[in-house]
């Protein structure tokens, strides 16, 4: 399997992985067991890039992309970021609705075929993060908190992509498209953003 896997892709985990200077993610399948299987793609984030971006590769070696995220505008919290293939053609776009997130975090997705506006499932958890945050000695540690994100087509009010947080040492989601309605490949690039960029 590989990052093409993801197109048309039901079900597959985000798995955070901690180094130095870069964010790190393993996009995995997952079997009937919900057990991380194959990796389909690895992204990687360069921390305190001016203009951010997330690249996604086939493997750890990191020597073939296969998609990638990247901000319009630089240090603009509603900057929206376009998701593009392995060629650098546009496959989708997104964007964090600033003012909706101050309470509860809002982002706006579109494919083709699709959009959708995603929000923090639970508002009592959201307002429960935010103060978490707010906490100066403790905001580098991982949130205790389980937040989950349910995206909703505008049009049909039909839920295209959830991405729910596992417990777990680091970050882990469980990522569903339900019918593969939305592309695998933004599906992915939206939820790594979910974690990667949540605090700006």
């Amino acid at each position: 399997m590989n990052a093409q896997s993801l197109v048309g892709i039901e079900r597959f985990a985000v798995e955070q992985k901690i180094t130095m200077m870069v964010n790190r993610y393993e996009i995995r399948a997952l079997g009937p067991d919900d057990r991380p299987g194959e990796v389909l793609a690895v992204a990687q984030q360069k921390r305190m890039a001016f203009k951010e971006q997330v690249t996604f590769y086939t493997g750890e070696d990191r020597r073939t992309p296969v998609f990638s995220f990247r901000a319009r505008q630089r240090m603009d919290l509603g900057a929206v970021y376009d998701v593009t293939d392995a060629g650098g053609a546009p496959i989708g776009e997104f964007r964090k609705d600033f003012g909706k997130s101050l309470l509860r975090s809002t982002w706006h997705l579109q494919s083709a075929g699709v959009t959708a506006v995603g929000r923090e499932r639970d508002p009592k958890v959201a307002l429960m993060r935010r103060a978490w945050e707010m906490l100066p000695v403790i905001n580098d540690l991982p949130s205790p908190f389980l937040f989950h994100f349910d995206f909703t087509d505008t049009t049909t009010d039909v839920v295209v992509m959830t991405s729910e947080r596992r417990r777990s040492l680091r970050d882990r989601y469980v990522v569903t498209v339900p019918g593969g309605v939305l592309d695998g490949r933004v599906a992915a690039a939206m939820a790594v953003a979910l974690d990667a960029l949540q605090s700006r």
